[in-house]
């Protein structure tokens, strides 16, 4: 069953925001509330889920802990809640990732993030392949597959030289295989990144917002494509509830700066 025009639509929306020369960022939600703060705020283009987060606020570890169906369901009442486009995090695609990009698909997703977990290349080469072509059968011929080489998150004790080789190798690999675009989480110096988007070409590079990685105006002069924020923002949200909790036990409380919620 081929998806709404509007899904299409979308998917094309989101993509152009990836292809152009100005940096997208996106600031990673993981239910309804968040999706509606970060969605109606000024600036904001697109929106992110974070497996993590929405595993962490169900009670999951992240890696695949929480049901694909508990995953899907959260992601659709994200979907639901904007008229922005919006891109799941789906980690590595729950043993199936074509399907379960077909069923993000049908409740309204139109991107993606996989990772490859350094699994062999060939094998992470064909789920893309297989990622693209199920997204096309549903009539989403611009979804927007993030994928994801684990190259840094997973190659902390290794050579960083041959690390940046491997993503270089792997990405070029997943662009050939029909993903618009490569993400590459870690904490990156400048020159890495200038190397990683030498060899993607512009704006086919997505980073995660880390302490650490160059200023987003610097990375923008790169030809970088995105920037997400992954957990992270959970964890903002998170320590100001604890800061406020702290508070309270010295007496204080809910600080003047807080805005109502529309």
């Amino acid at each position: 069953m081929s998806a709404l025009p509007e899904v299409s639509g979308r998917a094309s929306q989101l993509l152009g925001l990836h292809t152009a020369p100005r940096l997208l960022t996106v600031v990673n939600v993981w239910d309804v509330i968040s999706a509606k703060v970060v969605a109606q705020t000024e600036g904001t283009q697109a929106l992110a889920t974070a497996s993590h987060s929405i595993a962490a606020s169900r009670g999951y570890e992240d890696g695949e802990n929480i049901p694909v169906d508990e995953m899907l369901a959260e992601v659709a009442r994200i979907v639901e809640a904007t008229d922005l486009p919006v891109s799941a995090d789906l980690e590595a695609g729950y043993g199936d990732a074509a399907d379960t990009v077909r069923r993000a698909i049908g409740v309204g997703v139109v991107g993606a993030n996989l990772e490859d977990q350094m699994k062999p290349l060939d094998e992470a080469v064909r789920v893309v392949e297989q990622v693209m072509e199920a997204a096309r059968a549903e009539g989403v011929d611009d979804f927007v597959l993030n994928a994801r080489t684990d190259a840094f998150v997973l190659g902390k004790d290794r050579d960083r030289g041959e690390v940046l080789d491997d993503a270089v190798t792997r990405g070029r690999a997943f662009l050939e295989a029909g993903a618009p675009v490569v993400f590459v989480p870690g904490v990156l110096d400048e020159r890495e990144v200038a190397t990683l988007v030498e060899a993607f070409g512009p704006q086919r590079l997505t980073l995660i917002g880390l302490p650490g990685v160059p200023p987003l105006a610097r990375l923008e002069e790169l030809g970088v494509a995105r920037v997400s924020y992954g957990p992270l923002s959970q964890r903002v949200a998170l320590t100001a509830l604890q800061e406020l909790v702290e508070d309270v036990h010295r007496g204080g409380g809910v600080p003047e700066s807080v805005r109502p919620l529309n």
